[in-house]
């Protein structure tokens, strides 16, 4: 943990088996706020997979309840817009996924830990980050 109370994430490792790059510093996003999609220590955080938002994709997960876009001061939430990175939930993920609208990836700044939970074949076909 840093002086803040928060996990640094940069010792974790990514879906590609290299040390895991950070998902957006602005918005600040992760479960620590560090910009990493860490899982912490002890691997208790779940928002594990760095998205690129679109407006296809925030509406969808507005309408089952998980509403992205709207700001939450109280919270220190901007809401997020169509082009921002952020760490989201790998459940939530996989829910868009299934639904037809799961955003877009960035593979070397997301977790391996959603891995026992997407299969990374799937996650490549929607990488924004591979040759």
């Amino acid at each position: 943990m840093n002086e803040q109370g928060r996990f640094p994430g940069p010792s974790e490792f990514n879906v590609l088996g290299e040390a895991l790059q950070p998902c957006s510093h602005d918005p600040l996003t992760g479960f620590y706020r560090t910009g990493f999609c860490a899982a912490g220590p002890d691997n208790a955080a779940v928002h594990l997979v760095c998205i690129e938002a679109s407006e296809e994709f925030l509406a969808y997960s507005k309408s089952v309840g998980n509403d992205l876009s709207t700001p939450m001061p109280q919270f220190a939430f901007g809401g997020l817009v169509d082009g921002d990175r952020w760490c989201l939930v790998a459940g939530r993920w996989m829910q868009a996924h299934v639904a037809g609208k799961a955003p877009r990836v960035y593979l070397r700044a997301t977790n391996k830990e959603v891995l026992g939970l997407v299969p990374m074949a799937i996650l490549k076909a929607y990488a924004l980050d591979l040759n």
